[in-house]
């Protein structure tokens, strides 16, 4: 959830550069959670200093809640909770332990966030309530009530969480990632290894272990190298594999798939800094087996159907050279006219194929819509023979992204009137004008020519018959012209 930016902006006197760096903790915060056991919270200090704003939450999926009411946008006085109050006002970390088990809170918790870049501002300097005017935010940390056993699994998260808490108040955590060769986010709960200084396996969970497992690992984890283990499992090799192994070694954070023969893991690496040096490093583990095979189909669907956009616009353009071939050998002109006219409306479903086959601008629709100004543009190239002897071409706004079933006969409708607009307005520009509503796209075709009565033929009316029967029947939108001093402006509006 995001930190809602109307709250900091009313309640706090917090900078741009102050929201970004906190937006980049609550990003990656649930890291925290899981491994403390524990609800966080995340409270800003007031622009006037009277308290605190809470403004983002986060609950662990490791163990129960300790706080299942909304706390966002609650406004904490001060003197109402006492850790909070000291991590703002000293800008040090208050933490409540049990001399018995050091590792467990027995109270609520604060860890104080300072602003990343100290700025010297007149501003910024203490003022009568003592507080640091570094400290951008407080993390309250809410630890379960409910019990719960404490073994070996339990004091791996509880050490690894202090630590990373450590490097949120030294401006260390979140860790910047310097190798992205996967996506995705694996959670604690997915599978986690502990690597010490040395990069040895120090501790993994069952989880992890079994996803290792499946990447075919026989041997034991634990006590083992782990760059090794990624380098026999790998089954790829090249340059990608020196950034891998520098992850598994807990030197780099990032992420990177291993791929073995039968499955696919995703590792996360997050350095370890408890002081000074790489102190180890934590690897989250996920099983994305089927959902890189999903991914793969899908690539594979999308060149598939690209492929099949690619071969329908060869064949065309050629249908297109072929009627125009015959349009410039036939000694009727009206034969020849009629040939050229359907050798432009041939060529302009062909732009639309052009531009499916082509566009990758958006990898989820798998080649199944286009941007429609990219087609107007292209459009005017297959109507227009000599541009440097023509009117020329105007585009205002934007269409955005329309289907295939909505751009091909909508691409026909705009060949129709520019053509007509070229062939018969005796005008200096066409002019072609997009504009959306809420769930509606209107097109304007207009020109300075000498109007639309002047120009009506038989010819012109056969190609608004075309415009009128595609945005009825297949955009079910509808056509008109609009009035106006000179000029011609023809309106398609579909609904979308």
């Amino acid at each position: 959830m995001p930190i809602p930016a109307r709250l900091v902006n009313e309640r706090t006197d917090l900078s741009s550069a102050d929201l970004e760096h906190l937006t980049a903790i609550v990003e990656d915060w649930s890291l925290l959670a899981d491994l403390s056991l524990s609800d966080l919270i995340l409270w800003l200090p007031t622009w006037n200093d009277a308290g605190a704003l809470a403004v983002a939450h986060v609950r662990p999926t490791t163990a129960p809640t300790s706080t299942p009411e909304d706390v966002i946008g609650t406004f904490s006085p001060r003197g109402r909770l006492s850790a909070l109050d000291q991590a703002l006002t000293f800008g040090r970390s208050v933490t409540m332990r049990d001399a018995a088990n050091p590792l467990v809170p027995t109270a609520v918790e604060a860890y104080p966030i300072h602003r990343p870049v100290r700025a010297a501002r007149s501003t910024d300097s203490e003022g009568e309530s003592g507080r640091d005017r570094d400290v951008i935010g407080v993390v309250v940390r809410r630890a379960s009530s409910a019990p719960r056993v404490a073994g070996q699994l339990e004091e791996f998260y509880l050490s690894t969480a202090d630590i990373l808490f450590a490097m949120l108040i030294s401006g260390q955590f979140p860790v910047p990632e310097t190798v992205t060769g996967a996506t995705g986010r694996p959670r604690i709960g997915d599978g986690v290894v502990r690597l010490d200084s040395s990069g040895t396996v120090a501790y993994a969970s069952p989880n992890a272990v079994s996803a290792l497992r499946r990447l075919g690992l026989a041997t034991d984890v634990v006590g083992a190298d782990f760059s090794s283990i990624v380098t026999r499992l790998l089954q790829r090799h090249g340059a990608v594999d020196a950034a891998v192994a520098d992850l598994a070694r807990g030197r780099v954070a990032g992420r990177a798939d291993i791929e073995g023969s039968n499955a696919t893991v995703l590792v996360r690496s997050i350095p370890l800094r408890s002081s000074g040096p790489i102190d180890g490093a934590v690897l989250l583990l996920r099983d994305t087996t089927d959902i890189r095979r999903r991914e793969r189909a899908l690539l594979s669907k999308d060149a598939t159907i690209r492929e099949i956009h690619h071969r329908v616009k060869n064949n065309l353009q050629t249908v297109a050279a072929l009627l125009r071939l015959q349009s410039r050998r036939s000694s009727d002109e009206a034969i020849s006219a009629a040939l050229g006219d359907a050798q432009v409306r041939v060529a302009a479903i062909a732009v639309v194929h052009e531009a499916l086959s082509s566009d990758s601008s958006n990898e989820t629709d798998l080649g199944e819509s286009v941007e429609f100004d990219r087609i107007v543009r292209a459009l005017f190239a297959v109507v227009v023979d000599d541009p440097s002897a023509g009117p020329t071409l105007e585009t205002v706004g934007d269409a955005g992204r329309l289907p295939a079933e909505t751009a091909t006969p909508l691409a026909m409708c705009v060949s129709e009137l520019v053509h007509n607009a070229v062939r018969h307005s005796r005008g200096t520009y066409v002019r072609v004008s997009a504009s959306r509503e809420p769930g509606m796209l209107r097109i304007e075709v207009s020109d300075d020519g000498t109007g639309f009565e002047a120009t009506q033929t038989a010819d012109v009316g056969l190609g608004l018959q075309i415009v009128q029967s595609l945005a009825a029947t297949e955009l079910g939108g509808s056509f008109e012209f609009t009035e106006q001093d000179y000029g011609t402006t023809a309106v398609v509006t579909v609904p979308i």
